[in-house]
């Protein structure tokens, strides 16, 4: 092992994984430093994302969304079945299949593009010093031309309801049920506790969302969180808002233990019982033992490492990307700032563009989005004109079975120019990357109106709720003509 480096990274996640390997495709000599353990206490990249986060959640969504469609869907579409029934320990079992192939192949992206790699923990100290320890062993000293910060993120925890780590878990805890709990409880309304809530619903659970706001997805597009809260609902989640925990306690014994929740809404104090309870409220930036008193890296007031615009940090050549700083915890977001600095880094001049970073809940239908909502244009006095096209309008919507949603897009009175795009439908995440692109080209609702789109596809609803914003579109009525 080199003791000297032009690139070290610490945090072997999105962010960091894509720094080291863009670096190394660029030249410079990178190691990278990831402390992360798998089920088997064995070194492993690909950071929470991978390991414990979007992928094995998006193996279980999947695996239960084919479950319910087995159970109530196909029936409709003319297939006949036997009884359905749910191996969850072999849906647990392929989830961590597909996460280690996966995450192997992060490593063999390592080694093919010349990173060093390096179990470890790893510390910041002055003038790009790293103190880097391997796990089991002892500090040794690296120095390095440039450094980037990428060590994630830990899921966030409340006082009221500590982890027990049966039947109190976080997240990463409620991947690895052996069996869907007879009743659940899940603290959070967010993006994670209706993934996960979703996942158990949908495998048998009677589950029940405790939420301490009292709007329902404040950051979504206002139509786009209510029907998303009123089909939900119908799937069964008893979502419950403005209800706030202030305590919990595990309670019975040996087999017949369960979780009792105090929490206060409206009504006054109330008692929820469950067999086993998710606290899901959200996600913190991990720096434990990341900097030395001396690292000349500062924190800002909400516990973020403090970066600019280009993610570079109070200290000289050091930069920090992904959950650790400012902005949304998003893999994609990471991803590119690890790319932007490491291209920087090599002289380069590359820039994220937050205004378009897209957002996905992977519930069923999906919900997505992009740039601003309507809530936030008329809070801040904008003119704009809205575009809508329902699922129920679109044939291979129809034809599919998956009829429930819609597609809104917003666009600029004057210029025309779009400013946001909310989905809520089937492959909403796939959709969204279509306006993705049209906003990162600067394109306007007549330009997207103007392109061909597939018959029939999904996609089209993207085209027609362009035609709409404009009062255009054919397979709607219009609310509104325009020239």
């Amino acid at each position: 092992m080199s003791n000297s480096y032009d690139v070290i990274v610490i945090g072997g996640g999105p962010a960091g994984y894509h720094a080291a390997i863009r670096a190394a495709q660029l030249g410079m000599n990178t190691a990278c430093i990831n402390m992360m353990l798998d089920k088997e206490d064995k070194p492993v990249l690909g950071g929470t994302c991978l390991n414990w986060g979007c992928i094995p959640s998006k193996a279980l969504l999947d695996a239960s969304h084919k479950f319910v469609e087995a159970q109530h869907d196909f029936a409709d579409m003319g297939i006949k079945t036997g009884k359905i029934s749910a191996d969850v320990p072999k849906m647990i079992a392929r989830k961590d299949q597909v996460v280690a192939g996966l995450t192997g192949g992060v490593a063999a992206l390592f080694e093919g593009n010349g990173v060093t790699s390096l179990p470890g923990k790893g510390r910041l100290y002055a003038n790009r010093q790293v103190g880097y320890t391997p796990h089991g062993g002892e500090e040794q000293m690296l120095q390095a031309e440039h450094v980037i910060l990428a060590p994630g993120s830990v899921p966030a925890a409340i006082p009221p309801a500590p982890l027990t780590g049966d039947l109190i878990v976080d997240s990463t805890g409620a991947l690895e049920f052996k069996q869907a709990p007879k009743r659940l409880g899940v603290i959070g309304a967010g993006v994670i506790g209706l993934e996960l809530g979703s996942v158990w619903n949908r495998l048998g659970s009677e589950t029940v969302i405790l939420e301490a706001m009292d709007d329902f997805l404040p950051m979504a597009d206002h139509r786009i969180s209510r029907d998303a809260k009123r089909i939900l609902t119908k799937q069964g989640l008893d979502i419950r808002m403005g209800a706030r925990v202030t305590g919990t306690e595990v309670k019975g014994s040996g087999k017949n233990k369960y979780v009792s929740v105090t929490y206060q809404d409206k009504d006054g104090e109330q008692v929820l019982e469950v067999d086993r309870l998710i606290v899901a409220v959200g996600r913190l930036p991990y720096t434990e033992g990341l900097l030395a008193p001396d690292s000349g890296v500062n924190l800002d007031e909400r516990g973020f490492l403090y970066v600019n615009d280009l993610c570079a940090t109070d200290a000289t050549n050091v930069y920090a990307v992904g959950d650790v700083v400012r902005g949304p915890m998003l893999a994609h977001k990471g991803m590119e700032e690890g790319i932007m600095v490491a291209e920087r880094i090599a002289g380069h001049k590359p820039l994220v563009n937050y205004d378009t970073v897209p957002n996905v809940i992977y519930t069923h239908p999906e919900i997505a989005w992009v740039g601003k909502t309507e809530q936030q244009l008329k809070s801040d006095g904008e003119d704009f004109s809205v575009g809508t096209f329902p699922y129920a309008a679109n044939g291979r919507a129809l034809a599919a079975g998956e009829n429930e949603g819609m597609i809104r897009l917003i666009a600029d009175t004057e210029t025309d120019r779009i400013l946001g795009v909310h989905v809520i439908g089937a492959q909403a995440s796939e959709l969204i990357a279509q306006a993705v692109i049209s906003m990162e080209f600067s394109a306007s609702a007549e330009d997207l109106g103007l392109i061909m789109f597939a018959h029939p596809t999904l996609s089209e609803g993207i085209h027609e709720a362009a035609l709409s914003a404009r009062g255009h579109a054919i397979h709607t009525v219009n609310r509104a003509k325009r020239s």
